[in-house]
């Protein structure tokens, strides 16, 4: 069996990683492995931008959603996240956002 992958992207100002749940599965890099390649683009984007200059600054983009939850917002998905210590984000679920 391959070595979990749980960085998404290392940048100046944050690490984004991916969560794995106890069982060894990734709801989110699932998610993210199933879409297009013009929607990965997308995805890293938002987490290179996030990574190298430690925010964005566009709602549409990137928005606190409730208690300490964030969402990365690529059109038309989301990928929910969190902060921890050690400058890292964790990436936990991804869904299609139905308008």
């Amino acid at each position: 069996m391959p070595e979990k992958e749980y960085i998404a992207y290392k940048g100046l100002e944050f690490q984004i990683e991916w969560y794995y749940s106890p069982k060894g599965e990734s709801q989110a890099l699932d998610y993210y492995l199933k879409l297009a390649a013009d929607d990965r683009r997308n995805v890293l984007k938002l987490f290179r931008m996030m990574g190298e200059i430690g925010a964005i600054r566009d709602k549409t983009k990137f928005r606190f959603e409730v208690d300490k939850v964030y969402a990365f917002k690529p059109q038309p998905h989301r990928f929910l996240s969190f902060f921890v210590e050690g400058r890292k984000i964790i990436v936990t679920n991804a869904f299609w956002k139905k308008q």
